[in-house]
């Protein structure tokens, strides 16, 4: 449990009423992220104030009014998930930082330059996203922002999101790690087991060929055999 000296506050408004709680910055941001972490350990008090400030505790019935219950772990997950969490200045930085980033690899991975069919690595994609001035929000998941971001940086850096499907063979004893690391990936929608091979058939972004193909060649020793087939869904 957090000391209240290095707690801040998180506070959410429900049926007109401010509710807040004392918790431990890091610990509050990471369950927010969906980390099994027991409240308990993120509370500092284990209250729910009107104003954390001035000691002001929220009555049973303004509880009942705003969360249908007074337990307080139950209301703090509701207060931490979908409220306010105070954070300092250099926080935020680190986390937005750390969010474009993450923004950033995920649509290098999963895109291309539709004219040379290759990714954009991600600093030249950061470099587009801050041209552009995209606002990114630290607290949302990154895959619920790429549409967003895509949308405002494609005018400064060509980048098609197409799928393609990729037809892979492997020999025979290397199937297994092969099948595995796949499936770790992307889901096979067709294969097949030869005599002296495995054939499977995925469905991936164009932008993760070269990753693959490495993951593959590293297993068997350079022995797979890849092609593109078509067009993936």
């Amino acid at each position: 449990m957090v000391s209240v000296e290095d707690a801040v506050t998180a506070r959410i408004e429900r049926s007109g009423i401010r509710f807040e709680i004392m918790v431990d910055p890091d610990l509050a941001l990471e369950y927010r992220k969906g980390k099994e972490i027991p409240l308990e350990s993120i509370l500092a008090v284990r209250e729910v104030f009107k104003d954390a400030g001035k000691g002001e505790r929220a009555s049973e019935e303004e509880l009942h009014k705003g969360f249908r219950t007074t337990d307080p772990f139950r209301i703090a997950g509701e207060i931490i998930r979908h409220g306010d969490v105070q954070i300092t200045t250099e926080h935020r930085r680190k986390l937005l930082e750390e969010k474009e980033k993450q923004i950033a690899e995920t649509i290098s991975r999963q895109g291309i330059d539709p004219k040379t069919k290759l990714p954009h690595p991600p600093q030249r994609i950061m470099n587009a996203m801050e041209e552009a001035h995209v606002h990114v929000d630290p607290f949302r998941r990154a895959s619920d922002q790429i549409e967003d971001v895509l949308g405002k940086i494609q005018e400064i850096l060509p980048i098609s999101m197409e799928r393609v499907e990729v037809e892979i063979r492997v020999p025979l004893q290397f199937a297994g790690k092969a099948s595995s690391a796949i499936r770790a990936i992307a889901p096979v929608r067709k294969e097949d087991w030869k005599q002296d091979s495995w054939v499977a058939v995925i469905d991936i972004p164009a932008g993760m060929q070269a990753e693959i193909l490495g993951k593959l060649n590293e297993l068997t020793s350079g022995q797979v055999q890849t092609r593109v087939t078509g067009k993936g869904l």
